[in-house]
């Protein structure tokens, strides 16, 4: 890498006040992605508490080591993605770049890990009340961590963009946080659906 400690070229400002509200905006698109999986939460739970026959007939439960080291790797690139940032303030853009493709790449792992979890799996989606919310809780949460990799994969290219790069860094920090509360959304998951079985 000859240009490693290459420095980010500034494009006109959006002002602080417009950054502030498209920050305030993003914000309130999360707390409704949100209020969704919390309503899915809370369906999984007072489903699997009122059902006598939870499971799917001839499902014992669900195999937990490799769902486990799945979150292990998802949990693990919120912190690199946050070290992306850290050298995006320290205007290195080939570690940030580096760290951002990494965080990239465990993202891809990760989907990668629930393909062949539900390839495994003895059940499908329209095997009882279980099967339709499992699906759709992990299902659902695989298409945000999409979602997630191909906003990375947008900023990623952003910053090979000199003069589009000041408008690149809200783009940064905006699928920083979406990264982050997918994260978060995750181990809930995995604490409902896996640890409690």
């Amino acid at each position: 890498m000859t240009a490693i400690n290459e420095t980010p070229v500034s494009a006109p400002s959006h002002g602080q006040e417009e950054e502030d509200h498209r920050l305030f905006g993003f914000v309130v698109f999360l707390f409704s992605e949100s209020v969704i999986f919390i309503s899915f939460f809370v369906g999984y739970i007072v489903y699997k508490l009122s059902a006598t026959n939870w499971l799917p007939p001839g499902v014992e439960g669900l195999e937990i080591h490799d769902p486990a080291m799945n979150t292990v790797v998802l949990v693990s690139s919120s912190g690199v993605i946050y070290l992306a940032e850290r050298f995006l303030h320290k205007e290195n853009l080939w570690g940030f770049r580096f760290f951002w493709l990494l965080t990239m790449a465990m993202g891809s792992y990760f989907l990668y890990g629930q393909a062949v979890e539900w390839q495994s799996l003895e059940f499908g989606f329209t095997s009882g009340v279980y099967g339709g919310i499992f699906y759709l809780l992990t299902g659902f949460h695989g298409l945000h961590v999409f979602t997630g990799v191909l906003l990375q994969g947008v900023m990623l290219g952003r910053s090979f963009l000199p003069n589009n790069y000041a408008g690149g860094q809200y783009g940064v920090e905006a699928t920083s946080w979406f990264w982050h509360f997918v994260d978060v959304i995750w181990i809930v998951l995995f604490g409902l659906i896996y640890l409690w079985q």
